[in-house]
């Protein structure tokens, strides 16, 4: 045969090759869509439960092949499913968790603009609830693990999923919790990955891949005046009302002094190298310890960074009176803090009984468990960083601190390490998280279960 010839065989191949890989990833695209589609389309408010949902993810595992012994679903509490689920690996090195909350929040169609239980594409996004928070990753490592058991993969340590329910919910029973405290043989793991992290888009363009390491701690607290009451037509100076008011006014006036916690300080840091003008000088200011007042009074005015700088707390529910016509005999309000990790609720408990005055009663409603930041190990920093750099050039990876609450406390509570990170990128002015109209980019939401997927295969080899 001659070189040409040659040539030709190995071109033609080498193209087959490319052609087949091209339209496996298309296809594998194509299966996640539909697992995503699905499960925003099951309704998993805490009204409706999860249990469907977790049963649908356990028809597309036992489809890509894994048998009934590797996937066990959990039903503590009526109609509230969890799903956990095993890829073998060689026992090499202790297990990967993927974590991942199958609840949503309530909404209401009659507010939105669509159907949120239905997945809409529209102008680049998709629509729904639950398409960011938490589906897009529940939904990723579904598709995930489905492609590596029809691939054969075979990783050092096992590698284990759980989709919980009750993330989202005030009251009643914990999925994640549940599992830490009935079956932990099951999901125990050397570290895991969860929601809490992001990628930030700036002119829409990928900038930085924040990952959570640590979050703070919330408690929800109850203030209540009570008053005589009367006659609407008989003023008096004890009203009910008028009291919590002023109460509420003081808290809302009150900062919780500046605490830069270590993880801040890298955000802060590394964030200001890819930003510009003032935002950048105020951040490197805060990185360095030595903003002064009118820094952190423009870094306090943005939503996305306030919560970096101290514990925070905010009046989310009013209600008062028992009729238009009589004085109130009780209002009361729901103010909830998020506390900084290395400071006491303790201390703010105080605070807060201090501002709201003596006419004032103050109980804890709801308080999270206290969970240490988890350490940045070089088995989950690198692979991070190695595979955002594949995807996103010169975009870096910088460590945070939550401002928010996920389950990722329950596993560093119980000694298991988190790391919130996605790869999905978005505004972080406009996340559209537990909002009406909740949406996310298509192109983001593809890149990220192309992250997650990569990602995994590298944190389990």
């Amino acid at each position: 045969m001659r070189l040409g010839s040659i040539c030709r065989i190995v071109i033609a191949a080498t193209l087959c090759s490319v052609q087949l890989y091209a339209a496996e990833a298309v296809n594998e695209q194509a299966r996640f869509r539909e697992i995503y589609q699905q499960l925003i389309e099951i309704n998993t408010t805490q009204s409706q439960g999860t249990a469907k949902a977790a049963t649908a993810m356990r028809q597309w595992l036992l489809g890509a092949g894994f048998t009934t012994n590797e996937i066990q679903i959990f039903e503590p509490v009526n109609n509230q499913g969890n799903l956990v689920a095993r890829l073998k690996g060689t026992g090499q090195k202790k297990p990967l968790l993927l974590l991942a909350h199958l609840d949503v929040v309530e909404a209401r169609a009659a507010d939105w603009k669509t159907d949120p239980f239905k997945l809409q594409e529209r102008d680049g996004y998709f629509i729904g609830r639950g398409v960011i928070d938490d589906k897009a990753m529940a939904a990723s490592f579904v598709s995930v693990l489905a492609q590596l058991k029809r691939e054969g993969f075979r990783p050092q340590r096992d590698i284990v999923l759980a989709l919980t329910s009750g993330e989202e919910a005030l009251e009643g029973a914990n999925g994640a919790s549940w599992l830490v405290d009935h079956q932990r043989q099951l999901i125990d793991a050397e570290f895991g990955i969860n929601e809490g992290g992001r990628g930030e888009l700036k002119d829409g363009k990928p900038s930085v891949h924040v990952m959570q390491v640590g979050e703070k701690q919330y408690v929800t607290y109850e203030l209540e005046v009570t008053s005589p009451g009367g006659h609407s037509a008989r003023p008096t100076g004890d009203n009910a009302i008028y009291t919590l008011s002023e109460a509420l006014l003081r808290i809302g006036q009150f900062r919780f002094p500046l605490n830069i916690t270590d993880a801040a300080r890298v955000y802060f840091e590394r964030t200001a190298r890819f930003s510009s003008g003032q935002v950048a000088e105020d951040m490197k200011a805060v990185a360095a310890g030595q903003a002064g007042a009118a820094a952190i009074d423009r870094i306090s005015t943005r939503p996305d960074l306030v919560g970096m700088l101290r514990t925070t707390c905010v009046a989310t529910q009013v209600k008062a009176g028992q009729a238009e016509n009589a004085l109130p005999q009780r209002a009361w309000a729901t103010v909830n803090c998020r506390v900084l990790p290395n400071e006491s609720d303790s201390q703010v408990e105080a605070k807060l009984k201090e501002l709201a005055g003596s006419k004032v009663v103050l109980r804890v409603v709801q308080k999270s468990v206290p969970a240490p930041p988890s350490p940045l190990m070089p088995a989950i920093m690198k692979p991070a960083e190695q595979v955002t750099e594949q995807m996103w050039p010169g975009v870096p990876v910088i460590p945070a601190m939550g401002v928010s609450t996920t389950d990722s406390r329950w596993l560093r509570a119980a000694g298991i390490p988190m790391y919130g990170i996605s790869g999905i990128f978005v505004n972080p002015a406009d996340t559209g998280v537990h909002g009406m109209n909740e949406h996310a980019g298509v192109k983001q939401i593809y890149d990220g279960r192309e992250f997650l997927y990569r990602l995994i295969k590298a944190l389990a080899e």
